[in-house]
């Protein structure tokens, strides 16, 4: 992607909305890709504007499974301090009213040596795997993930969207975690199927509902959830279906917009 991008949310750090919202105690949490931006695209000056007023409102906060830098390259920089409640990570990093709350980390949970099985095993499958277009970066270790990618995270668009109707009819990913459930068993994963390309590979519980954790039941009467992956397998269902949380499917960034404009800006 151009770094000339002049979508101003992104190049220039943005400020903390500071205002009390009028029901503190219902909270909105937003899934990023395919809910305020398209998939890996940046957020638009609207959408976030949008948001923003919405804070005026109840309280919002970002729940994604990408880490802080890839949050930020979409919703712009320092949004991990512009609304209340941040979590990059599915919560692993997790911010409240700008500061940092937690960090935790798949190396020190799993140990180095399993993760070490877990990427050997990764590449000679990948190795073996025919599909028309490898291109690079297959394993992206994260610190509180494994994003697996049989085709590569630094393919193109074209080749992206070529790649997800393949996947689709092959069942490519789905095949590839049905084998590294069996591989891993004793290891309580979970793997997620997400975005266009890849799968997230993470601890038994480490989905989004982690986040769940930093919202004090005694401090909201609602938590509203979007994501437009909240199919089974999809990275948003746990949180989508948690008995905490109102859950709402989206089809796109207007389509959040326009859900939320019915439900709290009325």
């Amino acid at each position: 992607r151009s770094s000339s991008n002049n979508n101003s949310s992104n190049n220039k750090r943005q400020k903390m909305t500071t205002t009390i919202p009028a029901n503190p105690r219902i909270i909105a949490l937003f899934d990023v890709d395919g809910t305020l931006t398209i998939p890996r695209g940046e957020v638009t000056p609207d959408m976030m504007s949008f948001l923003k007023s919405l804070s005026e409102k109840i309280t919002v906060g970002i729940v994604g499974g990408s880490d802080l830098p890839k949050q930020e390259e979409q919703l712009g920089a320092g949004i991990a301090k512009i609304f209340p409640y941040n979590f990059s990570q599915n919560g692993l990093v997790a911010y409240k009213n700008g500061e940092l709350l937690e960090v935790q980390t798949l190396s020190n949970f799993l140990g180095e040596d399993n993760v070490k099985r877990i990427v050997n095993w990764v590449m000679r499958y990948l190795a073996d795997l025919d599909i028309p277009v490898k291109r690079g970066t297959f394993i992206e270790f994260r610190s509180g993930m494994l994003n697996i990618s049989p085709i590569g995270r630094n393919c193109s668009r074209e080749e992206r969207n070529d790649y997800e109707k393949f996947d689709l009819e092959h069942n490519i990913r789905k095949n590839m975690v049905d084998a590294m459930r069996k591989e891993f068993a004793e290891l309580n994963l979970t793997y997620s199927i997400g975005g266009q390309i890849s799968f997230d590979v993470f601890p038994e519980g480490w989905d989004k509902t982690y986040c769940l954790k930093f919202l004090e039941e005694s401090d909201f009467d609602e938590i509203h959830f979007f994501g437009d992956k909240t199919f089974e397998g999809g990275n948003d269902y746990e949180i989508f279906t948690h008995p905490r949380t109102i859950g709402h499917t989206v089809t796109s960034p207007d389509d959040t917009r326009e859900q939320c404009t019915k439900l709290f800006m009325m």
